[in-house]
């Protein structure tokens, strides 16, 4: 069952649409869709009496086990609609981390992952978490008097503490990774952009590498890091990251500023644009948004627009009044427009690497 109330918000319809593809992207199917417009949330049920009564008689007759609300939910709100709809009931950035607990492949990720949900379970009643307990022998483990869910959100806070520590030491080691590369002048790309946007299809046909890709939400979670070779000899790194979604959870922010620190230190963002979308504009507004968040704002950016091949649009670049290329068109998935992406990557490369060389000359 999926929920979606309508407060006014002008996406309202865009973002329903975008639950129910993160439900498929999930694993979910989905019986129904129940909609409803509020002022506000109800401070109890967040949806108001009458609509949790329709909601739990749709739940009676499809015997839907779950219940999924575009919206975030309070510990509180959770707990009794959970009550009143005899089912469980997650809300969206819960929806988002199990989507997450499912793509993360590297250890990196796995720890970024885990830590975001522990994170998230913390403000929550924790229920089912005792086999953390069990796991590390349980016995002697409680203290006198210490109930079953102190001793859970005892354990969930040790297991925050060492992942906070293993996630500080990746940390250290990709920042010694980019001190390298600084040294040896290497120009830096960070592929950003609203998920599934076409990032990685972009990404393999840039590099020539066998990245992850496909047609749903979050497919790529791993950052991956490829050297690409060009015609004027200038040394470029891009990397292709986790893609961002509208209301993206404090948390996940949080817990992957491991990884989205590659971006925060980038030369250069590709931001990638589904030129078919017509919610596009909100798109890139929500990924700016994330940007600012982790301090990425002020990195200058060439907007790629993908999926031409869906508009009938030709490849073509735009430049700004300074005359570099601020715009490109291409379709990542035909290949349409790959030359200009190309050339907006050595453009700004080379005019990098010249005025590195000019203070360098000033320096000495």
């Amino acid at each position: 069952m999926l929920v979606g109330l309508d407060f006014g918000e002008p996406d309202y319809a865009e973002s329903l649409a975008e639950a129910e593809q993160l439900a498929v992207s999930a694993g979910v199917r989905g019986l129904k869709v129940v909609k409803g417009r509020r002022e506000k949330p109800d401070p109890a049920l967040f949806a108001g009496k009458g609509k949790v009564v329709e909601i739990a008689e749709a739940v009676a007759v499809t015997r839907a086990p779950l219940t999924i609300f575009n919206h975030q939910l309070s510990p509180v709100q959770e707990r009794n609609l959970e009550q009143r709809l005899q089912c469980r009931v997650v809300d969206r950035t819960s929806l988002i981390l199990d989507i997450f607990a499912q793509r993360a492949r590297s250890h990196e990720g796995k720890v970024q992952v885990e830590l975001a949900q522990l994170e998230h379970l913390q403000t929550r009643l924790v229920r089912g978490w005792t086999h953390l307990e069990r796991q590390k022998g349980g016995i002697g483990l409680r203290g006198p008097g210490e109930t079953q869910l102190e001793t859970d959100r005892r354990l969930i806070g040790k297991r925050v503490k060492l992942l906070k520590g293993k996630l500080q030491r990746l940390q250290a080691q990709r920042a010694v990774q980019r001190r390298a590369r600084d040294r040896a002048c290497v120009f830096g790309v960070s592929l950003v952009g609203y998920t599934n946007a076409g990032k990685s299809t972009l990404f393999n046909r840039l590099t020539h590498a066998q990245a992850y890709a496909a047609d749903k939400l979050f497919a790529t979670l791993d950052t991956t890091t490829r050297r690409i070779h060009t015609q004027t000899g200038a040394a470029i790194v891009v990397s292709d990251t986790v893609g961002f979604i509208r209301h993206l959870p404090h948390s996940l922010v949080a817990a992957f500023r491991a990884t989205l620190e590659e971006t925060a230190h980038a030369d250069l963002l590709l931001h990638v644009v589904d030129g078919s979308s017509p919610d596009r504009d909100v798109q890139i507004a929500a990924v700016n948004q994330v940007l600012a968040e982790i301090g990425a704002d002020r990195i200058p950016q060439v907007l790629v627009y993908n999926k031409i091949d869906l508009t009938q649009l030709e490849p073509r670049v735009e430049r700004d009044e300074y005359g570099k290329i601020a715009r490109v068109w291409i379709s990542a998935q035909s290949g349409a427009g790959l030359d200009l992406a190309r050339l907006a990557l050595e453009e700004h490369a080379t005019d990098a690497l010249r005025r590195t060389e000019t203070k360098n000359s000033a320096a000495a």
